[in-house]
């Protein structure tokens, strides 16, 4: 006997979310463009590739907002645990995207490390300037937010806001100290940023893929807490996954001799609720019953 429970993964501030997210694309679009003239005018490498940068914090913002309203359709036949994994497309879109322009940026910074050229520090100045509070309105309307994907959002914001800190103590420093290697440097250590997490994406993109067990939940915990329920003599076959990192799913056989089969799932649901596990589905098994079910 088993039993399915369902949370509906619809939010009702979900048009709030896509109105902050779509707010923060246009303000970084327009600073791309900002970005793309002044590094051209400036000749400035770390400024060429924070606009790569931000070009690619544009389509991720594009698509987060795509996906966000594609992932809220209800499941149907073709995709019965709904759509919420279309958001994981998003990421290996935009992580490859990020990986070819960052090897790009390398590759011109690293030249002008061996060949520095002039840069505009007053220019720099200004842009950065320009930058830190085009980059600041994004995140004071992203810190509004309140769904996971906002706050994800606002952090990556953030880190753009510190970037442009950098480029200005650059920028600064080039206005007395003639020093144009200080450029190309910053431009590597941007990339080699984005690239790191351009990796911690990826991998936590293709775990969720492989339906790896979710990282936020704490198994022996959640088992030990079923376990401790009233009527449970033991529990196996415990599958667990998420659908896209914030929607978890659980599978599991309860061995129990009471006769209130469906309080004792409820009890269960409940149990699994504070985890994230939005799906579950059990089974009751009766004691000395052989279990011909179990995955290895």
């Amino acid at each position: 006997m088993s039993h399915q429970h369902t949370h509906d993964s619809s939010h009702p501030h979900k048009n709030g979310a896509m109105g902050n997210i779509a707010v923060a694309f246009l303000l970084n679009l327009f600073f791309v463009f900002v970005e793309l003239a002044g590094g051209i005018i400036t000749n400035s490498m770390a400024i060429l590739s924070d606009a790569l940068h931000d070009f690619g914090d544009c389509l991720s913002l594009a698509m987060a907002w795509a996906f966000q309203k594609k992932s809220t359709k209800k499941r149907d036949r073709k995709y019965s645990y709904g759509y919420k994994r279309f958001s994981l497309l998003g990421s290996v879109f935009l992580s490859g995207v990020l990986f070819i322009s960052s090897l790009f940026v390398l590759t011109e910074a690293f030249k002008r490390v061996f060949a520095p050229e002039q840069v505009n520090a007053r220019g720099m100045l200004w842009i950065a300037l320009f930058g830190i509070v085009i980059n600041g309105l994004a995140a004071l309307r992203m810190k509004k937010g309140t769904t996971p994907n906002e706050r994800a959002v606002f952090l990556h914001i953030m880190e753009d806001v510190l970037g442009w800190i950098a480029v200005l103590f650059a920028g600064a420093v080039m206005m007395f100290i003639q020093l144009p290697i200080l450029d190309p440097l910053l431009s590597i250590a941007v990339s080699i940023w984005v690239l790191y997490n351009v990796y911690g994406n990826l991998r936590n993109t293709f775990a969720i893929m492989l339906q790896a067990t979710p990282e936020n939940v704490d198994v022996n915990n959640l088992e030990e807490r079923i376990k401790a329920l009233d009527g449970v003599i033991s529990i196996h076959d415990l599958h667990l996954w998420t659908l896209d990192g914030e929607s978890h799913i659980m599978t599991l056989h309860v061995v129990t001799d009471k006769t209130d089969s469906e309080t004792l799932k409820h009890q269960i649901i409940k149990t699994a609720t504070p985890f994230h596990i939005n799906h579950v589905t059990i089974e009751i098994e009766n004691p000395g019953i052989e279990c011909f079910h179990t995955c290895d």
